[in-house]
């Protein structure tokens, strides 16, 4: 069995505590690693994109990959897999500038409404991001007006992101925003 001395644990205590709040500011265990991978501050961007998921046509963007052996059994599509490289467009349009792909899987997760569990990567191809990514992880409930989905880390500019877009749905159109 192991045996530690009290100065030891009081020592421990102390350092944690001295550490984590340094001239009299909070800092948390992040900031601490924050110099040593060269990162600065954070950073707040807002993006505002449109997302298009086309389904069907000479040109899909999302395609069926796999689907339960009795798939007329569940009214939602559960059991559905669906692989997708949907372009990300600065306006409502399908013609309207690229910035981006979103590309990744989406299954349709719900026996009873329609909601899928998406994990996808946003891949910025214009401007600013050029080359930097989003990830993101979550459940998408399909009919919702307003849905939320979580960014679960990122590369380039957005390196170690985290995020809790929105998804705003008008008519058909699908408009996504973020606030990192």
């Amino acid at each position: 069995m192991a045996v530690y001395s009290p100065f030891l644990l009081i020592f421990s205590a102390s350092f944690l505590f001295f550490a984590f709040t340094m001239a009299g500011k909070q800092y948390g265990p992040s900031d601490l690693l924050r110099p040593a991978t060269g990162f600065g501050k954070e950073k707040l961007s807002h993006l505002h994109f449109y997302f298009h998921n086309i389904v069907s046509g000479r040109n899909p963007t999302a395609v069926r990959v796999a689907s339960a052996p009795d798939d007329q059994q569940f009214s939602t599509g559960f059991g559905a897999v669906v692989m997708i490289d949907d372009p990300l467009t600065e306006g409502p349009e399908p013609t309207s500038k690229l910035v981006g792909r979103a590309q990744g899987i989406y299954a349709l997760a719900s026996q009873k409404t329609v909601g899928l569990l998406v994990a996808m990567n946003l891949a910025f191809m214009d401007g600013k991001y050029n080359g930097s990514t989003l990830s993101v992880l979550g459940r998408n409930a399909v009919f919702s007006d307003v849905r939320e989905m979580p960014v679960v880390g990122g590369s380039g500019l957005f390196r170690f992101a985290r995020a809790t877009p929105r998804l705003i749905r008008i008519g058909l159109i699908l408009r996504q925003e973020m606030l990192l």
